[in-house]
Parts: structure tokens; C-alpha cells; sequence
């Protein structure tokens, strides 16, 4: 039943997310709004929905290993796996921009992570708690990257880039889409993190674990799919962006909203799962910096997913 109740919430997540964003999408190009904002904030918002929803959950329901180990995995299971299965597909050529701005911005967000779930460390504390001013740091951190990135795009559009077509809906149907929308998420929320829950009892191991395998894996699907197919559509490219994106997402949103909510106290996610969370995405600036002209080849992905297995290893045979 704990397996079916956490693929069940994975499918409800997923077609939430879906209707929520193309309920919301049609409705705001309805009322005129740019393209370019629609897909920096909406469409952003429903890739990031199935992190955010699980982390929210589980910090509500006081899993807080689940809904940390959710955002600490998804991040090490994007820049590992989902780069190094996309560049075994096809090499992926990062650009200038991307290694001398995005990925240090990536490397800096897990490392304000590290300092803020080291109270016991650094302050002396008695537990290591990511608390409501850790949260609302986070997204203020936030807030300075979407206006980064809002920036980044309005000079791309100057340039004549491209703009995704977004699908225009009767109002209806797309209020229908957002309220619907939004019950699956609520409810696939409750069903993937009861079922996670579950699964960690049945087996003996903590939640700490299932959050950082188990449904890290499931709610990175949907950028492991994108960056998948975008590989086999010779656009490999597409999966730095994606994953940075999502990452920089998960950490600043995602994490901050669950902490601003409740504080989160760190029980089973140690130092060990966040220097990998630091180290994957220095190894991925150093592999673009120094390597094969800005291309992450087939054996630097081989070297990726090696460095994901050996962790979750690691982790398994630790429990």
C-alpha cells in the first residue's frame, strides 16, 4: 500500500503541476502578459511543483528529514544523473555566461545551505535547525536571483531570441485546470509523503535516506525526462539550464518556503550529504572550465552518474 500510495501522489503531482500551469499560463497571457514573465515565474513555478510540494508536506506533516533530504537529493541527483545520463546521449557544450555566473550562483546557494544547517557547529547550538530567518533569507535570496534572471531574458529578447508559444484556453477550462490543479498537488502531496513515510518504517531506515534516494529521484523525473529528450532532439544543451535552474529553485523557494512555515530540525541529513551537494557542483564547473572546451563529454557523464552511485552506496550501506 506505502508503494502505491507514493506513486499514486508521484501521478496526481505530476498532473497538477501540469494543469496548474496551463490553467495559470492561459489565464495570464489572456490579461496580456508577456511571454518571457509567464515562463519565469508560472511555468518555472510547475517544473519546481513536485520539490515544493513534497518538501511543504512533509514539513507540515514533521517529517522534516523528508522534506530536507527531498531538496539535497533532487540537487545531487540533477547536477550527477541527469547531466551525466544527458551527456552520454550527446556531449553537452556549456557556455561562457553559464560557468563564469550560473554555476558559481549554484555553488554559492549549497554552500549558504551548508552554513545554515550548521548551528551546532558555528553557533555552538544544541541541534541543527534550518528556522524561520534561515528561510526567509533564502528567499530573499530568491528574489535576487528571479530579478537576475528576469534580466538575463529581457536582453535575450532584445536579441530576437524566441519565445515559447503558450496554448490559449477558454477561461473556463483554465480555472477549471488551476482548481483542479491545485487538489492533486494538495492531495498527491499527502499520498507521496505518507507513502515515503511508510516505506522508511516497512524497511528499517530513516527518512533521512528515503528523502535523499527515493523521492529525490521521483520528483527529479520530470527534469530528467526534458533533459532526456532534449539530448535526443541534438538540444543537450537545454539540461544545464534546466538543472541549474531547478537547483538554484529548490534551495532559495523550495527550502525556504518549508522553513518559513516551520523550522526544520536536521536529524538524519549530515555534513557528508552536503559537501556532496557543494562538491557535484564544483565538479561540474571544474568539468566545463578545464576540460574538452566547455563540453561535458561522454566520459565526464560516465564520471557523473560513477560519483551518484558511489554516494548512494555510501548511503545505503550506512544505514
Amino acid at each position: 500500500m506505502d508503494i502505491l500510495s507514493l506513486l499514486g501522489g508521484l501521478l496526481l503531482i505530476l498532473l497538477g503541476a501540469n494543469g496548474l500551469t496551463d490553467g495559470a499560463a492561459s489565464i495570464a497571457k489572456r490579461f496580456r502578459i508577456p511571454s518571457i514573465v509567464i515562463g519565469l515565474t508560472i511555468v518555472a513555478f510547475g517544473t519546481s511543483a513536485p520539490e515544493l510540494t513534497v518538501s511543504v508536506s512533509s514539513a507540515l506533516k514533521g517529517s522534516a528529514d523528508i522534506a530536507i533530504g527531498n531538496v539535497v537529493g533532487s540537487n545531487i541527483f540533477n547536477t550527477l544523473m541527469i547531466v551525466g545520463c544527458t551527456a552520454l546521449f550527446a556531449p553537452i557544450v556549456i557556455s561562457r555566461n553559464t560557468l563564469r555566473k550560473e554555476i558559481p550562483l549554484c555553488i554559492l546557494s549549497s554552500i549558504v545551505l551548508l552554513i545554515c544547517a550548521n548551528d551546532v557547529f558555528l553557533d555552538h547550538s544544541s541541534e541543527n535547525i534550518i528556522n524561520t530567518t534561515d528561510g526567509l533569507l533564502l528567499l530573499c535570496f530568491f528574489i535576487i536571483f528571479l530579478g537576475y534572471t528576469f534580466a538575463i531574458a529581457f536582453q535575450g529578447k532584445k536579441e530576437g531570441e524566441t519565445e515559447e508559444e503558450i496554448k490559449q484556453l477558454p477561461m473556463w477550462r483554465s480555472i477549471l485546470y488551476i482548481i483542479g490543479g491545485l487538489v492533486a498537488l494538495i492531495a498527491g502531496g499527502n499520498f507521496f509523503v505518507d507513502g515515503a513515510s511508510g516505506i522508511a518504517r516497512n524497511l528499517g531506515v530513516s527518512e533521512s535516506v528515503i528523502g535523499l534516494t527515493l523521492v529525490a529521484g521521483g520528483t527529479s523525473l520530470p527534469e530528467l525526462a526534458t533533459s532526456i529528450v532534449a539530448a535526443l532532439k541534438k538540444n543537450p544543451e537545454i539540461a544545464i539550464g534546466n538543472v541549474i535552474g531547478s537547483n538554484l529553485f529548490n534551495i532559495f523557494f523550495v527550502l525556504g518556503c518549508s522553513a518559513s512555515i516551520t523550522p526544520l530540525h536536521l536529524t538524519g541529513i549530515t555534513n557528508m550529504d552536503l559537501l556532496v551537494l557543494v562538491g557535484s557542483s564544483i565538479l561540474l564547473w571544474i568539468f566545463g572550465l578545464f576540460f574538452a572546451k566547455r563540453t561535458i563529454t561522454r566520459i565526464e557523464g560516465s564520471i557523473l552518474i560513477l560519483c551518484y552511485i558511489a554516494y548512494t552506496t555510501v548511503l545505503i550501506y550506512n544505514v
